[in-house]
């Protein structure tokens, strides 16, 4: 609850200093069920609670069983004490002010697998239940792999679209998004499948593709400089890279447990430093997540 904690210290925050106003609306982005709102909510309500009065919350969530999940989970925590607006597209939202918060978002986009075989580029399709890589004719594909140096590995899809949406319909913001990745490519296979709670290396020889194509999801390393140009090609911004290790101890999540500490036993004090050392701890965590924040 703790990494929902340090986002709302960097809400009120960022609302003191002026950089927003206090009657923003805090939007989230594929809240899955809806946990990481309501811990941004409860810490907004222990470090500043005249800020519940004035702030707006939304959820932009595009499957009907999450929205529902999520409108149950929010309902039981808090009552009718706080009002979420629910939208099920990021281009159906026109707001003022905002600060957006879209955690682990990036690696779930759609992605191109590419291949560089005697200086030309494939791409991967599945045929028979075998990944394929066949010469690619696609001029943006081959633009933006050239753009990032990319010679093996994923091309994310709807990057730009997704930026556009936000910069579009969204006059000021600050959004905030954590994942794993580098602003530079490892040109190398970072894809896996992930179904039934299990994870498999795309290439894994002893996985159904056929049955798991278009049904499961995917994950992989996120480029962040792609990420960086979505926002900046389109709109001027300002642009905060950092790991997530850093970006939590600034964000104040040691000043959190301080807190803590003053008002509970030191068993379920020490449980929840435990929790928080997962999320810094630098050959883990808190190194190999970024945090990503633009600000329009």
């Amino acid at each position: 609850m703790f990494f929902g904690g340090s986002i709302a210290k960097k809400i009120v925050d960022t609302i003191s200093k002026n950089e927003l106003p206090a009657n923003t609306t805090i939007l989230e982005i594929g809240a899955h069920h809806g946990y990481l709102l309501a811990d941004i909510i409860q810490f907004i309500y222990t470090l500043n609670p005249k800020l519940l009065e004035t702030l707006n919350f939304a959820i932009v969530e595009r499957f009907e069983h999450l929205q529902l999940e999520q409108k149950e989970y929010l309902q039981n925590s808090f009552g009718n004490t706080i009002k979420v607006d629910f939208y099920s597209d990021i281009s159906e939202v026109k707001l003022d002010n905002a600060f957006i918060v879209a955690n682990e978002i990036y690696d779930a986009f759609a992605c191109e697998l590419v291949y560089t075989k005697d200086e030309k580029l494939q791409t991967a399709s599945v045929i028979d239940d075998k990944i394929i890589f066949e010469d690619c004719f696609d001029e943006d594909i081959k633009t933006k792999c050239k753009k990032y140096k990319i010679t093996k590995g994923e091309l994310a899809l709807g990057y730009e679209e997704f930026a556009k949406n936000i910069c579009t319909n969204i006059k000021n913001f600050h959004f905030l998004t954590f994942d794993y990745g580098e602003k530079y490519p490892r040109n190398d296979f970072s894809c896996s499948v992930y179904s039934n709670h299990e994870v498999f290396p795309i290439f894994d020889e002893n996985i159904e593709l056929t049955k798991l194509y278009k049904n499961s999801d995917i994950t992989y390393d996120v480029n962040f400089s792609q990420v960086i140009d979505s926002f900046s090609d389109i709109c001027k911004c300002e642009v905060e890279y950092q790991t997530q290790l850093k970006a939590l101890v600034e964000f104040g999540i040691l000043y959190l447990l301080e807190i803590l500490q003053k008002n509970v036993s030191e068993e379920n004090y020490l449980k929840e430093v435990q929790k928080v050392k997962t999320l810094l701890d630098p050959t883990g965590m808190g190194d190999r997540f970024k945090m990503l924040l633009i600000k329009k």
